[in-house]
């Protein structure tokens, strides 16, 4: 099993899921977050003067699936996700060694 972390802007999360859902993923974990990477946050000339906005909304995904639909589900984020400017976002991919149902105490492995 793994678990997908990807950081996407907020703009692209229905595509991120209609991509998603193409490929048969609709369980995850969505999270409303603030971040800066390469970007470096955004500056706005207002009333005469510079405001900086240095960590900007961005939407966190997690999502946990089987070792055979990496490739797919990591593809997917990335066509809904990518708009071609930085700041776009970043996806993580980690290995899961245990799964434990809290209803019925089913464990996976």
């Amino acid at each position: 099993m793994k678990i997908i972390f990807a950081i996407v802007r907020e703009e692209r999360l229905a595509f991120v899921q209609r991509s998603l859902a193409d490929v048969g993923v609709y369980g995850m974990t969505v999270k409303h977050v603030t971040g800066r990477g390469e970007q470096k946050g955004l500056y706005i000339q207002f009333r005469g003067g510079i405001l900086a906005v240095d960590l900007l909304p961005k939407v966190s995904l997690e999502i946990v699936l089987g070792d055979d639909m990496e490739d797919r589900v990591v593809s997917a984020i990335q066509e809904g996700g990518r708009t071609g400017k930085i700041g776009d976002g970043r996806i993580f991919v980690l290995p899961i060694e245990q799964s434990a149902r809290v209803r019925t105490g089913e464990v996976e492995v």
